[in-house]
């Protein structure tokens, strides 16, 4: 089960606005990584269910950081209600997927955890929130319309929270063009959690590039 509300959740994602993205099958360097996240102040974290028995791996973070009051994780790249089911019965605190499945949905509503599905129009934005979706997940970031789709987007439909993901990477100018363009959070995958810095055990860059951009975001934010 989930150790945190949902509401907790989402407003924790909003309030910190950035959720690290990654996947590795080895549960100790991602545990690591997830250490390395949290030292820079990040709080939700998503583990996405990419590989051959991936949600081992999930469940064995949740145990390892179960104590951590910090620690706030969730599984991604879910498309269907089984899987969907299998992570929360592990424990995530939420659920992200590449596209909009109305039976997760039902699933993640049934259970009060946070769904954000992947969404490219304004139609699947507006059915997501009709399904109950708080934190709409817009993907590909960068091949649907980047900022200029967000700041589009929020015009007519200013309630909308909006997660990039993908044309999303930790720089001063990229956390200022899509904060300003009106979004909730950002998601980031490889061009923070670096396959080079974990091969090279250099987990303290991850925390350095983290906390760099938490610190963007706080600026373009004026907190």
């Amino acid at each position: 089960m989930a150790k945190f509300s949902r509401l907790h959740v989402l407003n924790t994602m909003i309030d910190t606005g950035l959720v690290p993205v990654f996947y590795h099958q080895d549960v100790e360097v991602a545990s690591r990584i997830v250490t390395a996240c949290l030292e820079a102040g990040v709080r939700c974290i998503e583990f996405t269910n990419r590989g051959d028995q991936a949600h081992v791996v999930f469940g064995e973070l949740v145990r390892r950081f179960q104590k951590d009051e910090r620690a706030i994780l969730g599984a991604g790249s879910v498309l269907d209600a089984g899987t969907a089911a299998l992570y929360i019965q592990l424990g995530a605190n939420f659920i992200v997927g590449p596209a909009l499945n109305p039976e997760v949905a039902r699933v993640c509503n049934r259970r009060k955890v946070a769904y954000s599905p992947g969404c490219g129009s304004v139609s699947e934005i507006s059915e997501a929130e009709e399904l109950g979706v708080e934190i709409v997940k817009v993907f590909p970031g960068s091949q649907v319309g980047g900022p200029g789709f967000v700041k589009a987007v929020r015009g007519p439909m200013p309630w909308t929270n909006i997660m990039p993901t993908g044309g999303v990477d930790p720089s001063e100018e990229n956390m200022r063009s899509w904060f300003e363009a009106g979004v909730a959070c950002v998601g980031m995958g490889s061009k923070l959690v670096r396959k080079d810095l974990v091969a090279a055990g250099e987990y303290a860059k991850i925390t350095e590039l983290a906390a760099q951009t938490l610190g963007w975001i706080k600026a373009v934010r004026g907190t």
